[in-house]
């Protein structure tokens, strides 16, 4: 019996190449994948790191996106080198142009004036419309939504869609309680038999019948 597709493919839409399991494209150990996340973009699917912006080992922040996450093409994720002062009259970095203006480092504190927001967490079964942009240390929950141009700059919470720049709830996709079971099932950590078994139901919004198949 077939159980669906290899997570370790790179293709799974062979010959279809625009669309990849993005685990296996990775190549920053800064960035985490989960089996079944997918990346589609129009032109190659290895723009993926390249639209992971400002993302400095130095800084240490990490992008970690969870399983079955569908990723639209175009989506951007600003990490935390992106940070300017803004405490202060002017936010130029100008350290970083050396030739004298390097001094400023050696001011007490320096760094720990620039803003960092953490790591960025992408929740499991989470859809990213096109172009849509995270800004750094947001918390994506599970099951979530982010319309098409969205710009996330909060955390979005579970089983919600949100849209607009700044974005902002639309509307929930199951009340606080459906979204509470559907999180304690937690579906995607299934075997790939058991996802099998239960196609039908994973892809009704029958709640009731998952936590009993859940057992």
């Amino acid at each position: 019996m077939l159980n669906g597709p290899n997570p370790g493919m790179r293709y799974p839409m062979e010959p279809y190449q625009n669309l990849v399991f993005l685990k296996n494209m990775i190549t920053r150990p800064n960035i985490e994948v989960g089996d079944y996340t997918y990346y589609d973009d129009f032109e190659d699917p290895g723009n993926f790191e390249r639209n992971v912006l400002y993302h400095f080992d130095f800084i240490g922040d990490k992008l970690i996106i969870g399983k079955f996450c569908a990723i639209a093409s175009g989506v951007k994720f600003i990490m935390n080198g992106a940070n300017h002062q803004i405490s202060p009259i002017s936010t130029y970095p100008f350290a970083n142009f050396k030739n004298g203006w390097e001094k400023i480092n050696e001011a007490s504190g320096f760094y720990d004036k620039y803003p960092y927001k953490g790591n960025t967490v992408v929740g499991n079964d989470v859809w990213i419309g096109y172009e849509a942009v995270i800004m750094p240390g947001v918390t994506i929950g599970d099951g979530a939504v982010i319309a098409s141009k969205a710009v996330v700059t909060k955390d979005v919470a579970p089983y919600t869609i949100v849209g607009g720049n700044p974005a902002k709830l639309i509307r929930k996709r199951f009340d606080d309680d459906a979204a509470a079971r559907l999180q304690k099932i937690a579906w995607w950590n299934w075997s790939a038999e058991r996802i099998t078994e239960n196609l039908r139901i994973i892809n009704s919004a029958d709640i009731d019948a998952l936590e009993k198949a859940a057992g």
